[in-house]
């Protein structure tokens, strides 16, 4: 086994650090979420903490780690008798983001279930992971199923393994690491409030730390148990320390005074539910046994805030996360009665603690000025005023670039999705055959049975009995009997954007509304685990403002800085997105891409646009890709140019009004790839 890297080494990160020793010394926290670029040490520092983690008390010969004080009744290796425990050191469990459901929470041994009876069950890694840590890198990355297994076990302490009427049940409380790169996308919100604490790590900007990192990287890597002994004696204080906050946090006293202040930050920064008020609390008894006080200060709660705070508030993508501090300032003044004993007239410490937000429950969170998506909030008090009151018709002047506008306010929209029954990777938007869903038929197994298919299991089975010689109770089942089941889910798709940025789109009021649309459109692709891109094309030429990526944060930031201007240069957008598309099915064949051309129509620029328009939406059509129009045209004269491109693509328009799921057209949008009669 490898030497770990010395957690005392590592060379700045303060806050990383903290957040994991705060959950050394309360595992009750509920484990951090470290954010940040990669090479930051994320990874190293966690996996340093397991060595300054005290010793776990075991019952010998469980495999599921019972504490011998008080050992689990339904373990799967119980009952215990009473006897002597040992122990063992604390457990780093990874967990691999292409890991199988099997491979997390055990696996059953079905032929062995139906012919004996028996409950044959290898754990998995929840596990191996009880009373330990469980650490999952690039843990935006996991997917859809794996994260659903873990909000359970997170929720309930317990990991259940259910298959055909056979069921295990063992403990699985465990203290929850993530790593992230936010440029990959971000984390569903039901398991970001799992995390107790997040954290922010980058690279140091200073030239003498960065020397001091790299100094001690290469010693680590010449010599990894040298270099550990030369940490030896400062790895043993902290863990000292460790061991002394752990005693000492039971005496901790959480004064009512200070019950408040927490009480009243969350409801300041209108967190959602009540782990936020639950793992402040925790936190900040953390931070004073850490601190080895036993009183709760002040600056403690301050401290909690803003460990346990930043992710409970993102209440979309597009939120950056981050707490105003000033505003938790006065918040924390403006609670604290026990302190100064004279600024409490009005007990109730309100939603907004120093008046700036005031967004209310209830309200969207477009609505708030706090959690204002960027390309709202951001436009609209640094733009400069681009001309106002332009005439939205055809014959505006082409070229004379205006500044960027902001988006207007998104909307729940309908629903688009790729016709045809597709292999991609698990996510929310079309038809596919997964691991997951609605059982559709049965197959011969290739390779381990992962779902078996009772009912067909039993069929192949029973016609041999008598040849097998059966004569007890059980079914005699050979491996060729064995059926996998074959289900159907939804997949996750490559959303292509490709919008019109021309000076025919280029009034304000169409502008907002278009790149409101769009952001809506990427908020419902965040939700659906799609992956994203965006062409853009404008003037002479298209871009690819976003290769297709996971990140849906950065092509709302790329939306946002969007200018407008110009000629109208349709079929390089679309040819663009063809490029797009073929390196893409290159990477990602299993991946079906949803080509989302947002634009009027009006091409202009060239030799006949218009028919080299037509002729690229027909090299799309002629591989199948799906797609929809988004019809921005709007006043009295409509000239009908976005519902011809939608027939050259072979897909379908929808106006912006219709692009509404509570529109009057509120049916559900497939998008057929086929063509279609005119």
């Amino acid at each position: 086994m490898s030497t770990p890297y010395p957690f005392t080494a590592i060379v700045g990160q303060d806050d990383l650090r903290l957040g994991l020793l705060l959950n050394a010394v309360s595992p009750a926290v509920g484990g951090v979420l470290v954010r940040g670029e990669k090479g930051t040490a994320k990874s190293t520092a966690v996996r340093a903490l397991a060595a300054l983690m005290p010793e776990v008390p075991v019952v010998p010969g469980c495999r599921f780690s019972c504490d011998p004080g008080s050992p689990d009744p339904a373990c799967p290796d119980g009952p215990h008798a009473e006897a002597a425990g040992g122990s063992r050191a604390a457990r780093t469990v990874e967990l691999p983001v292409g890991a199988s459901e099997d491979r997390l929470v055990g696996a059953l041994d079905i032929e062995r279930a139906l012919s004996e009876g028996v409950k044959a069950f290898e754990p998995g890694l929840l596990a191996d992971a009880h009373r330990g840590i469980l650490y999952v890198d690039e843990v935006n990355l996991l997917h859809d199923h794996l994260v659903d297994l873990l909000l359970d076990a997170a929720a309930m302490g317990a990991s259940y393994v259910e298959r055909e009427g056979v069921s295990v049940r063992h403990a699985a409380r465990f203290l929850l690491v993530g790593t992230m790169n936010p440029e990959e996308g971000e984390l569903r919100p039901q398991l970001l409030d799992r995390f107790g604490l997040t954290v922010e790590v980058s690279a140091s900007r200073d030239t003498d730390e960065r020397v001091e990192v790299v100094r001690r990287r290469l010693a680590y890597d010449d010599d990894p148990e040298g270099f550990a002994t030369r940490w030896a004696e400062e790895e043993g204080a902290l863990r000292e320390r460790i061991a002394a906050a752990r005693v000492l946090l039971p005496r901790v006293v959480l004064s009512d005074g200070v019950l408040r202040q927490i009480a009243a930050t969350c409801a300041a920064f209108e967190v959602d539910g009540m782990r936020a008020d639950i793992v402040m609390a925790r936190t900040a008894t953390a931070l004073a046994a850490w601190a080895g006080r036993e009183e709760v200060t002040a600056d403690d709660v301050r401290q909690a805030a803003l460990l346990a705070l930043p992710h409970r508030r993102r209440r979309n993508p597009f939120d950056a996360p981050g707490l105003d501090e000033d505003k938790l300032d006065r918040t924390l003044d403006e609670a604290g009665p026990q302190e100064d004993g004279s600024d409490d007239d009005d007990p109730d410490p309100g939603p907004d603690g120093g008046g700036d937000g005031g967004g209310g429950g209830g309200v969207p969170p477009q609505a708030d000025g706090d959690r204002t998506p960027p390309s709202a909030s951001q436009s609209d008090d640094t733009s400069s005023p681009a001309p106002e009151g332009t005439p939205d018709t055809p014959g505006r002047p082409a070229g004379g670039e205006q500044q960027p506008v902001a988006a207007a306010e998104p909307f729940r929209t309908k629903m688009l999705s790729v016709p045809g029954l597709g292999e991609g990777a698990a996510g929310r938007r079309s038809r596919a055959r997964t691991e997951h869903g609605r059982t559709t038929g049965a197959v011969r197994p290739q390779g381990a049975l992962t779902k078996l298919h009772l009912a067909a299991t039993v069929q192949a089975a029973a016609p041999h009995q008598r040849v097998r010689g059966r004569s007890g109770r059980g079914l005699v089942v050979r491996r060729d009997d064995l059926r996998q089941a074959t289900r159907e889910g939804r997949e996750g798709n490559l959303v292509l954007f490709v919008v019109d940025a021309s000076g025919s789109m280029a009034a304000r009021q169409r502008m907002s509304a278009v790149k409101g649309a769009v952001l809506s459109l990427l908020l419902d692709a965040y939700q659906r685990r799609d992956k994203v891109g965006l062409v853009t094309f404008r003037g002479k030429e298209a871009d690819v403002a976003l290769p297709p990526t996971s990140s849906v944060d950065a092509a709302a930031a790329r939306l946002e800085s969007l200018p407008t201007g110009g000629r109208t240069p349709l079929a390089a957008g679309l040819l663009k997105a063809h490029d797009v598309l073929r390196v893409e099915r290159l990477r990602d064949p299993s991946r079906r891409p949803l080509l989302v051309v947002v634009t009027d129509g009006r091409a202009t620029g060239g030799p006949e646009p218009v028919a080299l328009a037509g002729r690229a939406g027909r090299l799309h059509r002629s591989e199948g890709t799906a797609s929809v129009v988004v019809d921005c045209e709007s006043g009295y004269v409509r000239l009908g140019l976005a519902g011809e491109l939608a027939r050259e693509l072979g897909g379908t328009a929808v106006t912006l009004d219709e692009l509404r799921a509570d529109s009057i057209a509120g049916l559900v949008k497939d998008v057929t790839a086929a063509g279609r009669a005119a």
